[in-house]
């Protein structure tokens, strides 16, 4: 069953915000109010850049379509606070689904950070907005504060390939896709690595993702799909788009606008294994020219939408 996504102005404040966010909404969402404050026009042009971007989009594509309730699995609803967040694996997805789980606990959770990261990806722990009634999901889609978090798309790829791919717990992982990734594009492969796809090497990881093959075997997973096909940002209009590269301000303004400052923030610490500009560079540098532009057309819309700038390392000519 298909269903038409409700649209509306942007820029308007909920009638049904609730608490203290109605304010700081209403400060957000008005264009025409003479002393925003920089947070609000920098959120106001991040919300301008998607929509262009999509404007764009549309005119060069002749695909129409309707969201389904499958295509909302990555919505995490919080009923309490009226709140809906897209979550993007590799972008601080895990203490983000921590925070919505104490904003959903009822006084279960009260640190984010003393809940397991295995807890907080069990999806029974987190409502999730497909599992709502077509009438319940155009409303909450009409009536919440939605957003999501972005993160520059070839540091999170290769922030994905590195968490997948390189460290030996995610058996899973190797066995579901390394094993597939090496019995195509590794000539004289061993039987161990046949077997146990534990090795696969990132040159070998953008032979997949590039190869057509691949997209006609069904989406992408998850951890490398596009931020485009798992938020559906032209679809659903986001309030607010955080990025990964001002993470924490970007979360606490959230929390600020749904009214929970006083009692919750955002968990903050510095991971020194952080796939950064350099590092991700020093990965594309055995990429050929032709998989770079590949590579950069498969994320073209998240580079667009969000405004990241193609990366000074690309070979592009």
């Amino acid at each position: 069953m298909s269903f038409a996504v409700l649209r509306r102005n942007p820029f308007m404040a909920d009638s049904c915000c609730r608490k203290g966010s109605r304010n700081a909404l209403q400060e957000l969402y008005n264009p025409l109010q003479s002393d925003l404050s920089g947070t609000a026009i920098l959120h106001q042009a991040r919300r301008d850049q998607v929509v262009d971007a999509c404007r764009v989009y549309s005119a060069s594509s002749r695909k129409r379509r309707v969201l389904t309730p499958g295509d909302l699995k990555h919505l995490v609803v919080d009923e309490d606070h009226e709140l809906i967040y897209c979550y993007v694996p590799k972008v601080a997805c895990t203490n983000w689904k921590r925070v919505m789980m104490v904003l959903t606990g009822h006084g279960k959770y009260s640190d984010p950070m003393e809940i397991p990261s295995n807890e907080a990806h069990i999806p029974s722990n987190l409502k999730t907005l497909n599992q709502y009634s077509i009438a319940e999901i155009n409303h909450r889609l009409k009536n919440y504060l939605k957003f999501l978090f972005v993160r520059e798309p070839f540091e999170r790829l290769v922030s994905a390939y590195r968490n997948k791919f390189t460290l030996k717990y995610n058996s899973s992982f190797h066995k579901r896709f390394g094993t597939r990734i090496i019995r195509r594009y590794r000539k004289n492969a061993t039987q161990d690595a046949l077997l146990n796809g534990d090795d696969v090497k990132f040159k070998e990881f953008v032979e997949y993702l590039v190869d057509p093959a691949t997209h006609r075997d069904g989406p992408l997973n998850e951890h490398w799909q596009t931020v485009y096909q798992l938020c559906h940002p032209c679809h659903i209009h986001y309030d607010m788009v955080g990025k990964y590269e001002t993470l924490e301000n970007d979360a606490n303004y959230v929390l600020q606008l749904v009214g929970v400052t006083d009692s919750l923030r955002f968990p903050s610490y510095a991971k020194s294994t952080r796939t950064t500009d350099a590092m991700t560079a020093q990965f594309f540098s055995n990429i050929s020219t032709q998989e770079q532009i590949q590579l950069f057309q498969l994320y073209r819309l998240d580079f667009l939408m969000f405004n990241y700038s193609i990366p000074s390392y690309l070979r592009m000519d």
